[in-house]
């Protein structure tokens, strides 16, 4: 007999990324910044008395937006170049029978007051907008395993892109408020190449688009150079 167990959501995050394109693929590869707004009922200040003791917190979430799509038993994991199958439950894979995430990032600061609880939270690797369905404190002795293996992800993924600006891009930084932080961020999403792994070696010269925050993104890969084209304000 299949016993189902409900879940809602206690709050969203607010993060920079309006799409999955673009996405870090785990936490804390990019210092991107994200605010977890708590619903009503989940709001209140009593309910986070402690918290700020932490410096890093687990998320619980959904990965809402694959829900329709359903799950697979074998997923092709990007750090596998998207070539090899795996047991969805030996990858991070969203399409998951259950469609849950967990996500452990750093915890900035706890804002409270007219607005209900918000925590703000850095190294966010979630599609803005995303269910948040629990939170729990992050403890060294027990979730940092020193002897632990990672199988096919041991590795911490590092930039394998260097990011350049064309004359129009930079200019069009020179005009927007927070300029040097979205050029940060950008540097930083861009030279992890958000690319599907089966394109990576044979698009040299296609332009790519994205959107981060309420920025759209235009740019394309020379050899390991990624040229940020331009760069337009949402309408």
């Amino acid at each position: 007999m299949t016993i189902s167990y409900p879940l809602i959501p206690i709050g969203h995050i607010r993060t920079a990324f309006p799409e999955k394109f673009g996405i870090p693929r785990q936490s804390g590869l990019v210092d991107a910044e994200g605010i977890v707004e708590m619903l009503p009922g989940f709001d209140k200040a009593e309910l986070f008395e402690g918290i700020e003791a932490f410096s890093h917190i687990w998320l619980s979430f959904v990965f809402h937006e694959s829900l329709s799509q359903g799950w697979r038993p074998r997923v092709r994991p990007p750090r596998l170049g998207g070539n090899q199958k795996k047991g969805v439950f030996a990858t991070r894979s969203p399409f998951r029978p259950n469609h849950l995430g967990l996500s452990v990032v750093r915890l900035r600061s706890v804002e409270t007051g007219v607005q209900g609880v918000r925590l703000h939270i850095g190294g966010a690797d979630l599609l803005d907008g995303t269910p948040i369905v629990d939170i729990k404190p992050y403890l060294p002795y027990a979730d940092a395993i020193e002897a632990a293996t990672g199988g096919f992800a041991a590795e911490r993924p590092l930039p394998v892109l260097q990011v350049a600006f064309s004359p129009l891009a930079r200019k069009q930084l020179m005009g927007i408020s927070g300029g040097e932080q979205l050029k940060s961020l950008i540097e930083q999403v861009i030279a992890l190449d958000p690319r599907p792994a089966y394109r990576q070696q044979s698009d040299s010269g296609r332009v790519y688009g994205m959107r981060l925050k309420n920025y759209n993104l235009r740019w394309q890969v020379t050899e390991q150079t990624a040229t940020i084209v331009d760069i337009q304000q949402d309408q």
